[in-house]
Order: structure tokens, then C-alpha cells, then sequence
């Protein structure tokens, strides 16, 4: 088909929450579709939107609605033609999407580690007995009561910038944010160790950003096919399909992480109880092309290993 490019004089509106990170993300969609097509940058507009979930900072995200919070109003402007397409970070998506709008359009993915943050210390294992460490992760929190369950957790919320002033008041000895968001937002001055995923499996889709659109807008599909990275998007698959099946039954801490190796795809994954005192894990290695199939078996295997009486902890 043929692309009806956008211009300066009818810009394509890239919408995103108005956070120096969520900022970043849509800049480097902005660039990335620029290049692509030998656009100048105004032909692309970036459109703030508020959202809820930056607007309450002094709740847990499970009190107040969960992860739609940060996309809802989003998705409102994009169904209604407000927006063009919407820029996201994966790791605050929702697996199902409103009807009528996809999610099929994925960046180079970013480093997947979290990151140990404290100006003193450089490892959960520094941390002394009892000590306060913030954050507002259902899945980091019950990870480190797992390991740690001396430690006390203080809600955390926030964008990076108010997490770390938090920090530098002494809320708590440390705190933990996504590798990804420091090395997008270039804050290598801050005091991050990144904790290898075999310690601390993260958040499915961390590092990764996703652009969504109108399931009917052909046109804009096409412009986002040249920028669609498939490592990504197979990677997505498989640790998106894991998240899917386990929510459909459960609010519980979620980790997950699929790695390829040439036509191979090794998927890991975890589920915990919030307090952090059980934890199950499970492995799932196949071709590529399986990795959706591969993500619901895992998940299947880790909801019947355990049982009804592991997620009811209200």
C-alpha cells in the first residue's frame, strides 16, 4: 500500500504521560520514526496526557485500580482520534488491550535488569538487619521479603526523580528502579547496581516500550512496521501470553523473562505470594514460534503447582 506520510503541516500526535521517562520513550519514537521515513521531527507531535496513576502518589497501585491507571486516559484520546498512537512502557501494561485499539508495535528492548539503588550500600546483601527499603512493586517487594523477610518495605511511588529525592531524604536505605529508565533518562550519576536477573528475575516486558494504535488505522500500521523490532516482539509474546494466563486468575507478584538464542526461545518465570513466603519458578525452552504456547504452559504448570490456598492471601 501506499503511506500517506505525516508533515509539519498534519503531524502524526504521538500521546504519552507527561514523566521525564514516559517523555523520553515517545522522544525516541519520535526519532526512530523520523529516521525511518527522512522526516523532520515536527512532523511528529508529542501529546502529554494526565493520567491517574501519576496524579495519586500516596496509594499502592492494587488499592486504587492497578496498572490501567497509567493508560486509560490515554486510550481514551487514541480511540477518539485525539492521538495518533500511544507510547508506553510494557512493564505498566495490561495484557488485553480495548477493543479496537492493538498493540503489536515494539522498540529495541533495553537492558531488562533491576537496579540496586542506595548512595551507601551496593547490594541487598549490605542492607543490616531490619533495615527500611522502598518501594512501590507488588513483585520487588515480595522478591526481597523471599530473601529477605526482615527487612521493612515502605511504599515508594512515584516517577524516577521523586523515588530518588525520597531516597536522598532518607524515606529508606535504598530502593530499587529499572536499568532500562536510568540508561533512558542518562542519570549515570546515580548510585545503581544492576542486579543479574538469576538473583532477581524482573518484571515481564521491562525495558521494553510498545506503541499502540487504532486496530483500523492501516496507514499508521504501516509507519510502525518500520520501526517494529521483532527480537522484541517474540519476546513479548511469550512473557505477555505467561502474564495473561496467570491473571486471569490471580493478583499476585509476576516475574518473567524470555531470552532467544538464534531459533530457540528460553522463558522463565516466578510467582509469589506478597509477603514474599513462598516462591514457585519454572522454565519453559522451544522454537521461536512457540513462544506464546510456551508462556501459557508455564503459567498452567505454576498455577497448578500452587494450588488455590497460594493466592488467597486478601
Amino acid at each position: 500500500m501506499t503511506i500517506d506520510l505525516p508533515s509539519p503541516a498534519s503531524p502524526l500526535k504521538i500521546g504519552t504521560r507527561g514523566s521525564p521517562l514516559a517523555l523520553a520513550q515517545a522522544h525516541e519514537t519520535r526519532s526512530r520514526l523520523a529516521e525511518a521515513f527522512d522526516l523532520p521531527p515536527e512532523a511528529f507531535e508529542i501529546v502529554v496526557i494526565k493520567v491517574t496513576g501519576d496524579a495519586i502518589q500516596d496509594r499502592p497501585l492494587k488499592d486504587i485500580g492497578g496498572k490501567g491507571l497509567f493508560t486509560r486516559e490515554i486510550e481514551e484520546d487514541l480511540l477518539s482520534g485525539k492521538i495518533d498512537v500511544a507510547v508506553h512502557s510494557m512493564k505498566d501494561m495490561p495484557t488485553l488491550q480495548p477493543e479496537g485499539l492493538l498493540l503489536d508495535t515494539y522498540l529495541p528492548r533495553e537492558d531488562v535488569r533491576d537496579a540496586f539503588v542506595s548512595p551507601t550500600l551496593t547490594s541487598i546483601s549490605d542492607l543490616a538487619q531490619g533495615a527500611v527499603v522502598g518501594t512501590s512493586s507488588l513483585r520487588r517487594r515480595a522478591q526481597l521479603l523471599n530473601r529477605r523477610p526482615d527487612l521493612k518495605i515502605v511504599e515508594f511511588r512515584g516517577n524516577v526523580q521523586t523515588r530518588l529525592k525520597k531516597l536522598g531524604e532518607g524515606v529508606a536505605e535504598c530502593t530499587f528502579l529499572a536499568t532500562a529508565g536510568l540508561n533512558r533518562l542518562g542519570m549515570s550519576d546515580v548510585p545503581a547496581t544492576p542486579i543479574d536477573p538469576e538473583a532477581m528475575l524482573p518484571a515481564v516486558a521491562q525495558g521494553a516500550i510498545g506503541i499502540e494504535r487504532r486496530t483500523n488505522d492501516l496507514n499508521t500500521a504501516a509507519l510502525l512496521e518500520a520501526i517494529h523490532h521483532l527480537e522484541t516482539g517474540h519476546r513479548l509474546r511469550a512473557e505477555r501470553s505467561f502474564l495473561l494466563t496467570l491473571d486471569g486468575s490471580c493478583e499476585t507478584p509476576i516475574a518473567g523473562l524470555a531470552v532467544l538464542d538464534g531459533g530457540t526461545l528460553s522463558l522463565r518465570g516466578e510467582v509469589l505470594r506478597p509477603d514474599g513466603s513462598q516462591s514457585l519458578s519454572g522454565a519453559r525452552i522451544g522454537p521461536i514460534a512457540d513462544g506464546a504456547a510456551l508462556g501459557v504452559d508455564l503459567a498452567r504448570e505454576l498455577l497448578d503447582r500452587a494450588g488455590a490456598s497460594f493466592f488467597d492471601w486478601h
